[in-house]
């Protein structure tokens, strides 16, 4: 079975490194047959197919996923749609939705969309609905390759939208996009059930996506006010699963190993850093972390383009394993380093 992804073009590496972060959460196991801007597609076994929904409801850095039914040349998909068995895949009505990668600029998009739609309908007799079709079907048209499928899902930008944080109940500027905070979370690999924390959880944005995921998770911050305000934030979303508490994250109080850990501490100094210099607060925290995550666990922390990882990484066992840049502004970038220890 072959399932295509249409990625997010924001960020040229966070897309992939997220899909196949949450391949290897949800234990699929799957090989690229087409990686390229705009458009990635996966052998997967046919038995996977029920556990899709799962997986997609977990991307941020995505658009869309479809089941490819016909991977074709555009000259042979009249003659290909003609023969296949459309039956077997309508629940109802449907529409069918042309998308262009990199297609020649001749290809009509909305022609393909009629005259496809036509063969479908004379071979099922099905009626259109292009407003909220049962059964959605996808054509991606990249160059002259074409893929048609039915689609999976799309990632919800409601979501992300309503959850922003100033909309939450209590909010403090500077707080992390939804986002790229769920992104981080599935960096991680973390698994339904599975306790992850973030140390300097701040408004808990974080911790708000590993919740919704299903994760059991624990937050700290030096900052009464924001482990209140984590909390209410987190009550409004509806997790109820969630340990917050004030700690100094150089010396957290946990008897209890987590499986993950996803953080995006303060820069500069202020009073949330205990006036420490955020050099030398991070590396005091990671050692502090390493001391408290498990073995097979993984980190992921958003730290400013001018920190030296190396040497908020002394002391510990830790080693990155990936990284990706997100300009900012003009005069900061944010580095996403996932880390493992060795």
């Amino acid at each position: 079975m072959e399932i295509a992804i249409i990625p997010s073009l924001e960020h040229p590496t966070l897309p992939r490194a997220e899909l196949e972060a949450v391949l290897a959460a949800e234990n699929f196991d799957y090989s690229f047959k087409k990686i390229e801007d705009g458009l990635m597609v996966l052998e997967l076994s046919d038995k996977l197919f029920p556990d899709l929904p799962n997986l997609v409801r977990r991307l941020s850095f995505t658009h869309e996923v479809f089941r490819v039914l016909i991977h074709t040349q555009n000259d042979y998909l009249e003659k290909k749609a003609g023969i296949y068995n459309w039956e077997g895949i309508l629940k109802g009505d449907y529409a069918v939705r042309v998308k262009k990668i990199g297609s020649k600029p001749d290809l009509n998009s909305l022609d393909m969309e009629k005259k496809l739609g036509g063969i479908i309908k004379r071979v099922t007799g099905a009626k259109v609905n292009l407003e909220n079709p049962q059964t959605f079907i996808r054509v991606v048209l990249n160059h002259d390759e074409v893929l048609v499928g039915d689609r999976v899902s799309t990632i919800s930008k409601k979501h992300f939208f309503e959850l922003k944080p100033h909309k939450r109940p209590f909010f403090y500027p500077g707080s992390m996009h939804p986002k790229l905070a769920r992104c981080m979370v599935n960096l991680t690999r973390v698994k339904r059930g599975e306790r992850l924390l973030d140390p300097f959880c701040g408004t808990g944005g974080i911790l708000i996506e590993a919740g919704i995921m299903g994760a059991r998770v624990i937050g700290s911050d030096l900052d009464y006010k924001m482990v209140e305000g984590t909390k209410e934030n987190l009550t409004h979303c509806g997790i109820t699963d969630f340990q917050i508490f004030r700690a100094d994250a150089r010396n957290l109080p946990l008897t209890e190993a987590v499986d993950a850990v996803a953080t995006d501490p303060p820069y500069g100094i202020s009073a949330s850093t205990g006036g420490e210099k955020s050099q030398d607060l991070y590396q005091q925290s990671m050692v502090s972390i390493a001391q408290i995550i498990k073995e097979d666990g993984l980190v992921c922390m958003a730290t400013p383009h001018y920190l030296d990882i190396s040497e908020v990484l002394e002391g510990t066992n830790f080693e990155v394993i990936e990284q990706h840049h997100i300009r900012m502004h003009k005069s900061l970038t944010r580095v996403i380093s996932v880390l493992k220890l060795v």
